[in-house]
């Protein structure tokens, strides 16, 4: 068994890896971080860094590769094209247990709702592990822990090497264009790479659904999903089981002899338009794990967001600075704009994945007083936005960019930082560019 990647995800599979008696070699062509490695002396597992072995590594039987890695990546595609099998972790990990898995994907809020359906879960006293792209390795979690349940946020890439798995529960947020880059630039390869979440399912398996999301609609009614379907939906009533919205007011059925649970939107911790979607779809996915509806209630009245996604940070001299590094593309950037109520000072940019800004220019026009790009190369905002705002600066270190921000704002304004980009042009990771970003604000 061959690992590529030692990352969080290549460390814990193999460790499961060599507990199910497997022969185990990783291969990470970066450095591998002083932490993993020294898991690793510690397990004997062999490992490399720096280069891959490829003789080595094209006699494997099966290889496990991190997510970061593109299926067109050479070495990928020599052994594909030696019939040897590549998988992920949660392909591997999917083997060695029996616990229920929910399984949560979709371009925008799959963190959000993978914390909050783990959230609620955890205090309905469930044995359950978090993971897939947040929490702990899922594979080191199988080999190590024994929970009953997991809660699994799956990015596209993840789910392109999953052909076995099943999910108990699958979610599906909402699909909009993103990492095209890895998809040929073609919208319905990325589609048909998150509809992969209902893989093997039947009539046992339940598949939770955004009913207004007309990507995900026109692909059901194209293609057959065997699953129960749950959908969700805050733009109409939904007949049988499922959530929907009416004025202010969120009913969720499950099973038709039991009263439905009924909430208003105020009483949610999770504000904005687009976590009430995230807010039924968590709801939805417990209660079909038999989650009782008062612990729903209270989980979605006293949950606390992660960092990096609409983060309060601080008010100075009244201009409000709101840290939302983890969009990283246009469209979660388009629900931050959306749920802005006071003139905007938007920061923006970065590495950019084949954005199409098109679908921001109104939100643009009626809430954005200035634009400050963050990014070595701005031409392409630049070119989608001068004209539409007065103002509009290129930066290029969260420092520069908060304080241009800070001298352009007036009390009573915002200042966010939604990029819809990636941030791999000047920051390690989205979390990097956020904690760079809030120190900068407090330097203020």
């Amino acid at each position: 068994m061959v690992i590529l990647g030692s990352g969080e995800s290549g460390v814990g599979s193999a460790v499961l890896a060599k507990q199910k008696g497997y022969d185990v070699f990783i291969s990470d062509k970066g450095l591998i971080k002083e932490k993993y490695k020294k898991q690793l002396i510690e397990e004997q597992i062999l490992f490399e860094e720096g280069a891959h072995t490829e003789e080595k590594i094209l006699n494997a039987d099966e290889v496990i590769k991190s997510p970061g890695i593109p299926d067109k990546a050479e070495l990928v595609q020599k052994l594909l094209a030696k019939n040897i099998p590549v998988i992920s972790e949660i392909e591997f990990a999917g083997r060695y247990t029996k616990a229920k898995k929910i399984c949560i994907t979709g371009s925008n809020g799959k963190t959000t709702t993978t914390l909050l359906t783990y959230h609620i879960l955890k205090k309905a006293g469930y044995k359950v592990g978090l993971g897939g792209n947040v929490g702990k390795s899922f594979a080191m979690q199988v080999a190590r822990e024994h929970y009953d349940y997991y809660v699994l946020e799956l990015s596209s890439f993840q789910l392109d090497g999953m052909y076995e798995f099943t999910a108990d529960v699958a979610v599906l947020l909402n699909i909009t264009p993103d990492h095209l880059d890895r998809y040929e630039y073609k919208f319905e390869n990325y589609v048909a790479s998150k509809f992969r979440i209902t893989n093997n399912q039947t009539t046992e398996n339940y598949f939770v659904y955004c009913a207004d999301d007309e990507v995900i609609t026109t692909f059901m009614q194209q293609h057959r999903i065997t699953s129960t379907l749950i959908p969700f939906s805050i733009k109409k009533p939904i007949d049988g089981d499922g959530a929907f919205l009416t004025e202010n007011q969120i009913t969720l059925n499950y099973k038709p002899n039991q009263e439905p649970l009924i909430m208003t939107i105020e009483e949610l911790a999770l504000q904005g338009k687009h976590n009430v979607y995230n807010s039924m779809a968590a709801s939805l996915a417990s209660r079909i794990v038999d989650v009782r509806k008062e612990i729903i209630r209270e989980s979605l009245q006293d949950f606390q967001n992660i960092e990096h996604r609409l983060e309060f940070v601080a008010s100075i001299n009244g201009i409000e600075f709101i840290n939302d590094s983890k969009a990283t593309n246009v469209n979660s950037t388009w629900y931050a704009l959306e749920s802005m109520e006071k003139p905007v000072v938007w920061i923006c940019g970065g590495q950019d994945k084949g954005n199409d800004y098109n679908e921001l220019t109104e939100l643009v026009k009626a809430r954005v007083k200035a634009i400050i790009c963050l990014g070595k190369d701005n031409r392409k905002i630049v070119d989608a936005f001068k004209g539409l705002v007065d103002t509009l600066v290129e930066t290029d270190s969260a420092s520069d960019a908060v304080a241009a921000a800070y001298k352009i704002g007036k009390k009573g304004d915002v200042v966010l930082l939604s990029p819809a980009c990636a941030s791999f042009d000047l920051f390690q990771n989205y979390e990097d560019r956020g904690m760079q970003f809030k120190a900068a604000v407090r330097r203020l």
